[in-house]
């Protein structure tokens, strides 16, 4: 039975319709045969969606992830089925890996083809099954007045619970076919799981029996920061990030550490809280677990409890929950100030951490270059990698990652994205030349859509961290050193802007003035390709033994 409130209009009318009652300012799409009644749609509203269309379908999803984590907002992204959506598929598993709410919009084979392994154009094998193996909501819509409600549920599962990208498709014969179609449905969320007060109890009762807790926390937190920064102050417990968490509690706040200075409290901890974080630090890169260390984990994902085996699980929203502790423990749970024997214990590691050059000379460079409330776009490069212990970070989604996914070359297309939603933001993306050449060509995109990001190119002539792993492994390099074509020339081409910087005093330099002027630059730094000096050691060090 139709609606008494519907209209005839088509699939993609309704899906656009759906867009805007979401809020959606932003699409990052190519448009392509089985998505034209889409684009052709987005046209007529063109004033209130802008559509940014980038170089290459790996880059639409890597933009709008970069959207969705710089803002908290779901990102949106349009690309043509089968091959369009698997050249998608890296950005897209990024965003799972990251938990960042990307809304991808796309097609299907006709229905009278589907599943029949005919051939027809763009035709994959079960795009669906393809897509719910690694997204958390794959869906299609069969008809135009199911495209408002399923879009809808769509984007309330990208947001609630653990964020996460979601694809909706519409076969090619549907998209553009008009019926009575139900105005848009309004935008919901799922309830976040309610913790139950014992289980908040019993999980204070471990905080104050420990001596020397610590807080880790990763992107699940970033919504907890004014929380996490009240509960450490009265526990007196350093908060430790390795990515996503960076800037929960700035680095500036004596309790904010890196993760290089939070390994120097590791051996003493007796009592990890972590909260939205996979706990990368303790499972992969911190050796010799603490004898006896007791574990409380916040997560609103369930399956995380099963996952990590913490001695209390609390499963509900990371400000909820904390607010909930910071309730049970109550002001009288407070510890004695700290923050000098902590502020010895971080000056000792960054005297360490200056020593690893010339990256972090270049990295502090970029940082007093860069406003506090400037973005910071990382990449998997030497620089990158550096950059989780050598580069503070003051706010909450102000460095942008691809956790624990790596995914070499997403960091100058995912910051255009960053600069989409933050137009008047000053953003750097840091990479190096093997990343940076996945997606040069979105230096295009930048200049003809206006994304003043700047983009610091560090070259060695090689994959640097895959070459310096084969030395060490093999005792030779293979298939790790690379050609390169003049950068500077090619930004130059693409009507970018270009310098180059021969060391870190010239880097920030540069850095400044291509912020200043926001215009797409790419700064050249040539980089020694004989650098015996490696990140490693900061993030997976040696073990330790117990202190006093």
């Amino acid at each position: 039975m139709n609606s008494p409130t519907a209209r005839t209009r088509t699939t993609a009318e309704a899906f656009v319709e759906q867009l805007i009652a979401q809020g959606v300012d932003t699409v990052f799409g190519i448009p392509g045969v089985q998505t034209y009644p889409l684009f052709d749609a987005l046209a007529r509203v063109r004033d209130q969606i802008e559509v940014v269309v980038p170089r290459h379908e790996q880059a639409c999803a890597y933009m709008a992830m970069g959207y969705a984590q710089s803002t908290g907002r779901p990102g949106v992204c349009s690309v043509v089925p089968g091959p369009g959506i698997l050249n998608a598929a890296a950005g897209l598993l990024t965003a799972a890996g990251t938990s960042t709410p990307v809304v991808c919009l796309t097609g299907e084979v006709p229905t009278p083809y589907m599943g029949r392994g005919l051939g027809h154009v763009h035709e994959m094998p079960d795009q669906l099954g393809t897509l719910r193996s690694f997204l958390k909501h794959a869906e299609n819509v069969l008809h135009p007045a199911q495209a408002g409600a399923r879009l809808a549920e769509a984007f309330a599962q990208a947001t609630s619970g653990r964020p996460g990208p979601v694809a909706v498709a519409a076969p090619w014969d549907v998209l553009g076919a008009s019926a009575p179609v139900p105005e848009p449905t309004t935008p919901h969320t799922h309830p976040a799981p309610q913790v139950a007060a014992g289980d908040l109890a019993a999980a204070a009762d471990l905080l104050r029996a420990a001596r020397n807790p610590m807080i880790m926390v990763g992107s699940g937190a970033r919504g907890a920061a004014e929380e996490v920064r009240r509960l450490a102050e009265l526990l007196q417990a350093p908060v430790v990030s390795l990515r996503g968490g960076r800037g929960v509690v700035a680095n500036s706040h004596p309790l904010g550490f890196t993760c290089a200075e939070g390994f120097t409290r590791w051996a003493d901890t007796d009592l990890l809280l972590s909260i939205g974080t996979r706990r990368e630090l303790e499972w992969f890169r911190w050796p010799d677990r603490p004898a006896g260390l007791r574990t409380v984990n916040v997560d609103i994902d369930p399956r995380q409890q099963a996952r990590l085996r913490p001695d209390v699980g609390l499963t509900g929203d990371a400000a909820q929950v904390t607010r909930g502790l910071l309730d049970v423990l109550g002001p009288e749970a407070g510890r004695p100030d700290r923050t000098g024997e902590f502020a010895r214990a971080r000056a000792g590691k960054r005297a360490e951490i200056a020593r690893l050059k010339p990256h972090a000379d270049h990295l502090a460079a970029i940082r007093a270059a860069l406003p506090a409330d400037g973005f910071f776009v990382e990449e998997v490069s030497q620089v990158g990698f550096s950059s989780y212990f050598a580069f503070d970070v003051e706010e909450p989604r102000r460095f942008i990652t691809s956790g624990h996914q790596s995914t070499l070359g997403f960091g100058f297309p995912t910051a255009l994205g960053v600069k989409a939603a933050h137009r008047t933001s000053p953003v750097v993306s840091v990479t190096g030349d093997g990343g940076f050449q996945f997606a040069l060509q979105e230096l295009a995109t930048a200049v003809q859509f206006g994304l003043g990001v700047v983009t610091v190119v560090f070259d060695n002539g090689a994959y640097g961290n895959v070459r310096a792993d084969q030395q060490r492994l093999f005792g030779r390099p293979f298939a790790s050193d690379l050609r390169n074509p003049d950068l500077l020339a090619l930004a130059r081409s693409f009507g970018a802007e270009a310098v180059q910087a021969q060391d870190p005093d010239a880097l920030g330099d540069a850095v400044e003035a291509a912020l200043a002027k926001d215009l797409p630059t790419v700064v050249h730094v040539p980089m020694p390709l004989d650098m015996d000096r490696s990140p490693w050691p900061f993030l997976a060090p040696a073990p330790t033994t117990r202190g006093a």
